[in-house]
């Protein structure tokens, strides 16, 4: 059956479409965090970023810069958010490869996502040890 997105990209599902090209497809979030708030998709599904083909991650960036840009110039918004949820902790609804952008006008205070904390000088530079270990 697929996720919610793959029975709009197969147009069994409504929505109000923005932009599509072979390998993505834009539309309106139907729970907008504000006006304008659009959802940029692969077509294949894929549930997070870490499965992702990198080909299909370039398509859904150069679709989103393609789409944020015309709500830049529809909405003359004075900045906006660019969102991309993996995993349920981290917010992701539906587990289908998709990127969120969210128009921003100054005091809204439509996205509190972290509090910046802190963190020791040394326990940056072991943390980032860590993570390059693991890099392929």
């Amino acid at each position: 059956m697929g996720s919610i997105f793959s029975r709009i990209v197969k147009g069994e599902l409504p929505a109000a479409r923005i932009y599509e090209d072979d390998d993505t497809l834009a539309f309106l979030d139907i729970n907008p965090a504000s006006r304008g708030h659009t959802l940029v998709i692969c077509k294949e599904e894929y549930p997070d970023l870490l499965s992702v083909p990198p080909n299909l991650v370039v398509a859904v960036t150069r679709t989103t810069q393609r789409v944020a840009r015309a709500i830049t110039s529809a909405f003359q918004p004075d900045g906006f958010n660019i969102v991309q949820n993996n995993g349920a902790a981290a917010g992701q609804v539906v587990f289908h490869f998709h990127v969120h952008i969210i128009p921003r006008w100054e005091g809204d205070r439509v996205l509190a996502y972290w509090r910046p904390g802190k963190v020791e000088k040394s326990e940056l530079q072991e943390i980032a040890d860590q993570i390059k270990a693991h890099i392929d």
